[in-house]
Formats: C-alpha cells, structure tokens, sequence
C-alpha cells in the first residue's frame, strides 16, 4: 500500500510538471486543437505506465504466494500434525466467530409421506435436539415457513432433513436457493438423477463418457442385452471374477449376496463411508441377517481385509462413474456439505471381486426374517450413527487445536492469510477439510471408504488410474486432494495404533465384553412394532411409560435396548425373553423390562422399566331406530372353516331381537350350530355396528336364562368339580359369582383347591388345574392322576347328576381323556354322574415368542378335531359346550395371556357389594316372554347379607359369559328334559 501511494504522488507530480510546460509554450505558439492533443497524449502515456507497473507489483505478489502455498502443500504433506492443528485452529476461530448464534442452529424435517409420528421422524427429531439443533417439521419445502422466512439469504437454517415424498421439493430448494457453505442437506444433486434403473448402475455400461472403463456391474441384472456391443464387458469381468481358491476351505465359501451401507459426505471431492453393519444372504440361509463380521468368519483375517478393501473400490469405481456421467448436469455446485445414504447389492461368487447388482439411494433391509421390526431397528441404529457423526454434539467451549503454536509463527509459514486459515483455501473447501478431519477423528461404527489409497497390486479398480481421468474431470483441485489423502491416511495409522494399544477396542474379545459389569443401567432406545406412542415420550431416565393401540393391533413387539452392551435386558422376569412379540388382550396390559446385571454368579435386577399398553375396544356406535341386524360365524382376518362366509351378513327378514319364530325349542345340546347377531346400520360395515349389543344365537333353539333364584336352587347341595386349564377356571368363578352373587375369593390357582362358601354353604366347588405345563416332562401328572386326586379331594361325592365334572380347555383335550374319564369314574363308582366336556377354543393362533404357535392350516384343523371329540362325548353320553365355534368369530376379543386364548378376566371391585350387575348377552329364538336380554337378567333384588365382604371381584369377559351360561343351562335345565326324553 505506501509503495502504491508513492506511485500515485510521483505520476501526480511528473503530470503537474508536464502541464506547467505545456501552458507556456501555448503562450508562444501552439493552437489550442494541438495543445489539446498533446495533454491526451501525456496523460495515456502516464496511464499506461501506471497500469504496467501495477501489473508488473500484482504479478510478483501472486507468483510469490503461490510458490509460497506450493511449499506450504508440500511441507503440511509432510508434517500431517501440522496440517491438523491448521483445521482445528480454524474450526476453534470459525466457533468463537459464530458464537452469538446458536451452538447447534436450527434443522428442518420435511416428513413427506411420514406420518409426524412415525418412528423415522421421531428418531431424527429426538437426535438432532440431543446434538443441540432446534427442529421443526412441515410436509414439504413449499409449506415450510421456516424456508420461506429464509428464502433472501437461507442463513437461518444449518440442516434441512428430507424424507420420503419430499426429494422433489428439496431439490427444488437446493437448487434455487443455493445453500451455503455451513447448511446441510440429506440429498446430493448429483446423484438424484444418475441412479434410475437397477439402481441407475446399468446405464453406465452404455454411457458415451464412460466408452471403455470396466465397471464392476452384473449385466445379467440389467433390463438390456449383455452383448459386447452394448457396452458389456463380459471378457474383462470374467477374468477379474475367476474363484480364488487358495484359504479358502469348502465351508468357508464366499458366495453370497451382501448389502452394504455407504454415507457420502460430499460429491465435488468426493468423500464417503461405509458402515461396518452389512446384510448378508447366502445359499445356506432363506433370509438375510445383520452382521459386522461376515467377511472375518469366511475367510479369515488376511484374507477379509483383502476383500474389504476390493469392496471398497467397487464401491468408489461406481461412485465416481456417476459423478462423471453426471458432470454436464445443471446441479447445484453450491452444495457443498449435502450427503447422500446409499444401498450398494454386491454379489460374490466364489471371489474377492464383487459385481454390483443393484443400488439404492436410501437404507434398504429387504430379505430380513421381519423387516418391518428387525430392519427397522437395524435402520434406526444406522441413520442414529449417521447423525452423530454428522452432527456432534456442540459444544460450549471453543475447541482447541491439539498442536497448538504460536499464531505469528502459523501465519508465517502457511501464506500469510488472514486469520488461522493458513491453506490460504476458498472458504467451502476449508470447511469441508474440517467435516473431514471431523470424520475421521471419530468416524464410530463407519470406516473410510474414499479417498483411500489404492490397491498396489490392483491398480486398474481405480478409474482415475485406469483410463487416465484427473481429478480435475471430477471438479476437483489436486491440491484439495492430496490434503484428504494426507489426512485419510494420517488418521488410518493413528486409529490402527490405538486399536493395537487399547484392549478394549473392537478387536477386543466378545466374550470378555459380555462379562463386563452393569455400570448405567438404563434403556438407550426402547422400539416396539407397530411404534408405539409413549407417553410421556422416551427418556432414558424415565422408568414408567403408557401408550394406546386400536382394536385391530393384536400383537406388539418389543426389543429394548440399553446403553450398555455389558447390561442385559430381560422381559417380564429374571430369566424372560430380551425381545418378544406380546399379545396384547383387550383393555390393560402390563410389560415389565429388567435391565439385569449378569457379570457375577448371581443376576441383579438394576432397573426395572414397564410399558402399560391399552387396547381399546372393537369401534362402535349406538343403536339408532333404523337399524338391521347382521350376523356372523367367523372374522375374515382368520377363517377357520374355508367352506362358511366371513364377515358380516344381514339376516333376512329379523329386524330386532325382539322378533322370533312362533314355536321355538330348548336347545338340546350345547354344541347346537349358531352365529353371533348384532345391529348395524349397514352390514357392509362393521363400524357402523352397536357391539354393545352383540349377541350368541342359536340357529333353531334357544338356551334358558336362570335367574338367581331357580340357579341356587338347581345348585343345592350339589358339587361341581372342574378340571382343566384357566379357561375352564374362568368358567367355575364365573359360576361362583352367579350362584353367591359375590365374588369374594379367588386365585389363579395352578393346583387343586375347594370352595366350600358356596350358597349359603350348600353348594361345593372344586378345581384341579391340568395339564401343569411348567414341570418337567417327568414329572407332569397325567390326567389319570390328576382327575383321581381331584375326586379324591371332592369326598363325599354321590354317583347322581347331584355331581358335576367340568372337564376341558383351550386345545389339550383329546379323545384319549374322553376315554380316561370314562374308566376312571366307572372304577370309582361314579358312571351316573354329569359329566360336561368344555371343547377346544380359540388360542395359540398368534406368532408369540417363548410359546407355540399355530399355523393358519394347523386352526383350521382344529375344527375337525374339535367336531370329533363333540361326537365322541355324546356318544357317551356327556353333555358337551362347542367354545371353538363360539370364540373363532370373536377371536381377536381376547383379554391378558400370552396364549390369546382368555376371554375372561377376573378384577377387583373398587367397593366391596352384594349386588352384582351384569348384562348377559344371550339371545334365544322365541319362547313366552320376549324381553330384551337385559330386562330378562337385570339387577335382582337380594336382602343384604349380615356382614359385608372385605373384598369382592368380578369376572367380565362377554364371551366367557356366554360359554358360561350355556353351562349353566345344561347342568340345571337340559338334563332332566334330556333325562326324561330318553326314557321314553
């Protein structure tokens, strides 16, 4: 600047003096057109000389920068610490420069098609406020406000997150509102167009800039031909894929289709990452699985990091020929810091040299045994890992530089330029040195894809080698380059020292990492399929937590996980499942989650997390005047009997319960066929349908309601033994209730018990629970044993209908236990007892973890064999109850149980009473009184007892109601009607 200034006073002076000459000899003899002339003539020549001489200073400058950062390039490729400390130093001075913003700034989510409850959504707002950012949500570009307070400068967002439904949108704005340097986008432009068919890779075997190069892509797997012509380069491919055989054992044979996972950080240069977590399926296994270590399994630790990094230049080689075929495009250049996730399909075959077969510009977990839940857990932990080192935590301290040295010093080696920016770099490159010096300081679960140093003995991989393209066809400066190179492989020595040194890195020992002890024992994540809502929402530090599902979810699936891989989860008990899939009964269900200490002999419970989920009731609306009644056998979501209809059906001709045949009839077994009824507005839909009022209906009889009067007195000074599992334990307290009025003892009794306070004493209630499921094998009682000891402690019994057995369950009964019934009560004396054989009912048809499941065709069989043992406990004379046919339509209306086979449930009333209010929902065709089911078995007046019960209970459960009403009418009605009707 002075010698500027000099330059300037000098030209001033030497002008003024040529002026002074020039007015005297125009005094003497010059014209004025000459003088004229002769002053432009001075003063461009003045002009011209000025300008050369500041050319001349500017040229010098410029040449002695640049032989300065020639140096500086040279001298940091040589000193990497140097060249670090320069990034961090710069990235401390870019915080303490930017410190009256927000540390993190805000991120914008455009759900698109995502439901703002969705559990993608959910996980990118839940760690993006975790690392500091602000976060908003819209649809759309176009709808958020957030955009278009910003659209002038676009300074007020720094992410900008777009999920499905929205790229179009998010191109939009990327390539109109031209994103600064700092702002990050979840889409690179230069991808969004290169990858169509088969992922996009098929057209680089014709693409007319790629003439030549050998890329590693199956043709067979693209829609063209895969002649020679077309660009195929089938000869080149078959020798690059020929089998190596040597180490490599016959079940260590590589032939299998693998997934990887690829997160790019930028296109113009380009830098990407792979994460370790890959999706292998191989001819051994039907569907794909999640693992770390496929490559170290198969082949070993030579050989696995030879295959590792050939994959890694298949990856790169494909990377690069889209950015090539692209470099015409109009995309934005501006984008500096976009990254893209990527799904790279590579086949193996017997090789180290993989040829891509598909590719997908998202996370994609297709061929996992569930991966609606296992691959979107495994989702969710990659796009966690993405964020985080994309997005680290801020911090409120100015970071450091790990080299620290004295700014005079720095600004004297590196260029002299301003600030600690010493690479004298364009602002967008030194900021995407320092995401990448970032990256590789903590890359986590991702390891260094590109830039990376090539294959010595495998050059021709590289495309740049190969057919001589410079890096300047990319868009990118190879000084730029050689500095991420310097730094890739500066931190690859540094990470392999540390992991050499450190006994608790990955190489470490699994089995040592498994016995480490339980230090935070908390939930990092807790996902469950469907998603749940929690309420309130997850917190690590939160212990209790409620969510609601619709009536059609009928299962839920869980898998908690915690923050320490050295705790371990557990469901329900010490020794529960760690993931399980729940049925999830009608009304409350409750989930306990123990975070367990195992490190020593003894488990510790640490922590215990529980999930309350409510499942609401099947939709419903009130019965209005106009209604029709509608009726049905079966649910379509489970047909049990392939040759019936399923769903609902209007009944012809019967507009309420009211209305009946003139001449109807008892019903003379409980197995008579029947459907349930309910009224609707439309039988085309059930939600317009009043489900308070469903009813069981016989087709051509009735079944007779006791009150309470006629039901005590039937069951004076008789004894009902029942014996079977707690479906036919659901029916006894439901007697219980009936006939005392109060429930007021219970107990979900696994053994044998009596109940003697039955009907002012007169009436006696036994139970023996079979079979006992929980013992060994060994050491189950058969039901011989178990039906012997249930007689034995139900003495005295009278061989008379005066004695009831009650004898079945969900799905044990078979014929064999007819037939053991039978000799049992005959040697004991007993054969003119009543005996009610409770058929098989619904149960076990849902896929539950921890117990078995049956198949569609297995339920569907079950109907056979359930007619079967009807007609064998006829046959001997046994009154019988058809539970199947009466829960299969209503499958879906059980209540607590992982078998999804209750229909009954027994809770506490919050006040003790004597009085117990019901609505029994059956319906009979016909008969003298046509009162509405409730008229018929409303509240009934009862004198209060002298002193009222501490605690009472009720069973509820509408199903259970009717199977168990059935009972009732066979065992005080039936039986003697029958009885008098075989005698005759």
């Amino acid at each position: 600047m002075v010698r500027v200034l000099t330059l300037s006073r000098n030209v001033c002076a030497e002008v003024g003096m040529l002026f002074r000459g020039i007015w005297a000899l125009r005094r003497r003899c010059c014209t004025g057109p000459l003088l004229l002339l002769g002053i432009a003539v001075g003063l461009f020549y003045h002009t011209v000389s000025m300008h050369r001489d500041r050319t001349e200073f500017k040229s010098s400058q410029r040449d002695q920068r640049n032989k300065s950062a020639v140096f500086d390039y040279k001298l940091l490729l040589k000193n990497p610490e140097r060249l670090v400390s320069l990034l961090e130093a710069s990235q401390a001075d870019s915080f303490v420069r930017h410190s009256k913003r927000s540390c993190a700034g805000k991120a914008i989510i455009l759900t698109g098609q995502h439901a703002p409850t969705d559990t993608e959504v959910q996980l990118y707002q839940r760690v993006l406020q975790e690392q500091g950012y602000r976060v908003d949500q819209a649809r759309y570009a176009e709808t958020s406000a957030s955009l278009r307070q910003d659209r002038r400068d676009g300074r007020d967002w720094s992410v900008l997150i777009c999920l499905k439904g929205s790229e179009k949108s998010c191109l939009r704005k990327i390539n109109f509102a031209h994103p600064q340097h700092h702002q990050r986008v979840n889409i690179i432009p230069a991808f969004a167009g290169a990858f169509l068919d088969m992922g996009g890779v098929c057209r680089f075997l014709t693409d007319s800039q790629l003439t030549g190069v050998t890329l590693p892509i199956l043709p067979s797997a693209c829609a063209f031909s895969t002649s020679p012509q077309e660009g195929t380069p089938n000869t080149a491919e078959d020798e690059r894929r020929q089998p190596i055989t040597h180490n490599l054992s016959a079940n260590q044979d590589l032939n299998a289709t693998v997934n990887v996972y690829v997160l790019v950080t930028s296109a113009t240069p380009l830098t990407a990452f792979v994460h370790r977590t890959a999706l292998v399926k191989t001819h051994l296994y039907k569907t794909s699985y999640a693992t770390e270590v496929f490559f170290r399994e198969r082949l070993g630790a030579d050989l696995s990091h030879r295959a590792v990094e050939h994959m890694n230049h298949v990856i790169s080689d494909i990377l690069k020929a889209a950015l090539l075929s692209t470099k015409e495009s109009s995309y934005s250049p501006r984008c500096q810091l976009c990254f893209q996730l990527m799904t790279f399909s590579l086949h193996y075959n017997s090789s180290l040299h993989p040829v891509v077969v598909k590719l997908q510009t998202d996370l994609h977990f297709d061929g996992m045994k569930d991966p609606l839940f296992d691959g979107q857990i495994t989702k969710e932990y990659m796009l966690e890992d993405v964020l985080k080192l994309l997005f680290p935590a801020c911090s409120s301290e100015p970071v450091e530089p790990k080299f620290p040295f004295r700014k005079q010093e720095e600004n004297k080696n590196y260029g002299d330029c301003e600030g600690p920016n010493g690479l004298c770099l364009p602002p967008d490159e030194m900021n995407l040195l320092q995401q990448f010096n970032q990256h590789l300081k903590r890359p986590g679960p991702f390891q260094l894809l590109y830039p990376i140093s090539p294959l010595p003995d495998d050059l021709h991989h590289d495309l740049i080698q190969t057919e001589s393209l410079s890096a300047q066809d990319y868009g990118w400066r190879p000084a730029l380059m050689a500095l991420l190179q310097e730094l890739s492989l500066y931190y690859t020595r540094k990470h392999q020292t540390e992991s050499l040194d450190d006994p608790k890195s990955p190489e470490a020992s699994d089995v040592l990492s498994r016995k480490g002890k339980c230090v935070d024992p908390h939930l990092r994540q807790l996902y469950t399929d469907p998603p749940l809502v929690l309420m309130p929402a997850f917190n690590t530090l939160e212990k209790e937590y409620r969510a609601e599902v619709p009536f059609d979810v009928i299962t839920v699936r869980i898998w908690p996980e915690p923050v320490s891989p050295h705790c371990h989860i557990h469901l329900d008990e010490h020794h529960g499942p760690r993931m399980a899939n729940y049925p999830v009964g009608l009304g409350n269900s409750r989930i306990n989650i123990l975070v367990m200490d195992e490190s020593e002999a003894e488990p510790v419970a640490m922590t215990i997390y529980t999930l309350h989920i409510y499942r609401e009731s099947r939709p419903s609306l009130p019965m209005f005047d106009e209604y029709v009644m509608c009726s049905f056998v079966q649910d379509c979501g489970l047909v049990v009997r392939p040759d019936q209809p399923c769903g609902l059906e209007p009944i012809t001709g019967m507009r309420s319960s009211e209305e009946a045949q003139t001449s109807p009839r008892l019903c003379l077994s409980g197995d008579e066929p029947g459907r349930w009824v309910v009224p609707c507005l439309s039988c085309s839909d059930n939600r317009t349908c009043d489900w308070r009022e469903v009813a069981w209906q016989p087709d051509s009889c009735y079944h007779p309601l006791l009150d309470q009067p006629q039901l005590q007195t039937c069951m004076m000074d008789r004894r009902v033994l029942f014996i079977g599992d707690s479906t036919n334990r659901g029916m006894m307290y439901y007697l219980m209730e009936r006939v005392n009025t109060t429930l007021e003892d219970w107990d979900k009794a696994h053994d044998t018990i009596v109940y003697h306070n039955l009907n002012q004493g007169r009436t006696i209630v036994s139970y023996s629970y079979y079979p006992q499921f929980w013992l060994p094998k060994a050491q189950r009682p058969t039901f011989q044993r178990a039906l012997q000891q249930l007689l034995e402690r139900s003495q005295p019994l009278e061989n008379s209908p005066q004695t009831v057995l009650v004898a079945g369950g969900v799905q044990w009964l078979n014929l064999n236990h007819l037939r053991t019934i039978q000799q049992v009560l005959e040697r004991e004396g007993l054969e003119k007892i009543m005996v009610v054989v409770k058929s098989l009912g619904m149960g076990f048809h849902l896929p539950v973890d921890g117990i078995r499941s049956l198949p569609l065709n297995g339920v569907q069989e079950l109907y056979n064999v359930n007619k079967n043992i009807l007609e064998s406990a006829k046959h001997l004379g046994y009154e019988v109850i058809d539970t199947l046919s009466i829960t299969m339509g209503r499958y879906k209306e059980f209540l607590q149980g992982r078998c999804a086979c209750h229909f009954h449930e027994v809770y506490k009333l919050p006040f003790p009473t004597a009085a117990s209010q019901r609505k029994l929902k059956i319906l009979r065709l016909g008969g003298e009184s046509r009162k509405p089911a409730d008229e018929q078995t409303g509240p009934q007046e009862h004198k209060e007892p002298s002193s009222q019960p501490s605690v009472s209970y009720h069973v509820k459960g509408p199903v259970n109601v009717v199977y168990s009403e059935i009972l009732l009418s066979r065992i005080c009605v039936n039986h003697a009607v029958n009885r008098t009707i075989r005698q005759q």
